[in-house]
């Protein structure tokens, strides 16, 4: 019996026109496809199928990576790479992928103290990560999970600015190694070990038209509403004036001004526009929740 060395997991939800070019980007590397999807109405298990993917038909959850943490746990493989339906794995990064997952640890500890002493742009990004979410990791000698920087595609062309790059995603870990915690939408994996990065990117095809972006826009705010729910934030105009004036105004000027987003032109005005709306959105649904 083969050996299943590498494991791809997919949670979907009616990922049709996205899921085929996935499974394609990475049908040469995995040993095995994992497809956790939430009830789609549409053809996304019987596209997943037709790449012998085996897949699990569950409910929705409102917190999505409650549905990720079960593909994890279903995978077989001594390495797991976790994949959103519109992500794309290049030929270069599948090669890496390849390269790592066949390494002896001290081979991927001698490469981590590489990346740290060359890269400054992913150890940076990992610090502004860290600092926003708390430490990711443990120092244990083991390298057990990986970074790979995602390149995000805004309107059929990739963001370069705008704080967007290099978008560091905890993406290929080993098996039994990582969790996801299942309270948030913007967690990060529990990863018991240490983690490292991959030098190529994942292509990420998050918004080809802006339709395509508001509809994510709405589902993002509705878990950001349910999160501030859950972390009981107050209603009242102290936090409207927050959320409504202070959160948006930064966040617009850090990524249209500091992090240069006017250099990607209109798409980076819209990108950085929409980024702050987020905030007001979010309270407003939740203020409408928790005054009902």
């Amino acid at each position: 019996m083969k050996r299943i060395k590498l494991s791809v997991v997919l949670a979907t939800r009616n990922e049709e026109t996205n899921i085929e070019a996935c499974l394609d980007s990475v049908k040469n590397i995995a040993d095995e496809i994992i497809v956790i999807d939430e009830n789609s109405s549409d053809k996304t298990r019987e596209i997943a199928k037709k790449f012998g993917a085996k897949v699990y038909k569950v409910k929705h959850e409102p917190i999505f990576h409650k549905t990720k943490q079960k593909g994890l746990e279903l995978s077989t493989g001594d390495w797991v790479l976790q994949l959103d339906a519109d992500e794309r794995v290049t030929v270069e990064l599948s090669n890496e992928i390849k390269e790592v997952i066949s390494m002896g640890n001290n081979e991927l500890v001698t490469r981590k103290l590489e990346i740290e002493k060359h890269n400054n742009l992913f150890i940076r990004h990992q610090k502004l990560i860290e600092q926003r979410d708390g430490s990711i990791g443990k120092q244990t000698g083991k390298v057990v999970a990986f970074f790979i920087p995602r390149r995000n595609y805004f309107l059929g062309k990739p963001l370069i600015h705008a704080g967007v790059y290099p978008d560091g995603q905890i993406r290929l870990v080993k098996k039994d190694k990582a969790r996801f915690p299942s309270k948030s939408v913007h967690e990060q994996m529990e990863i018991d070990g240490e983690i490292a990065w991959l030098f190529n990117d994942l292509l990420h095809d998050d918004s080809p038209t802006l339709k395509r972006y508001l509809e994510r826009m709405n589902r993002y705010t509705d878990l950001h509403a349910f999160d501030l729910r859950q972390k009981k934030v107050p209603a009242n105009l102290w936090y409207l004036s927050l959320y409504t004036i202070y959160k948006p105004l930064y966040n617009f000027l850090n990524l249209y001004i500091r992090h240069r987003g006017f250099l990607d032109g209109i798409r980076g005005f819209l990108w950085s526009f929409f980024s702050a709306m987020h905030f007001p959105l979010a309270y407003f649904k939740y203020w409408k929740i928790d005054t009902k």
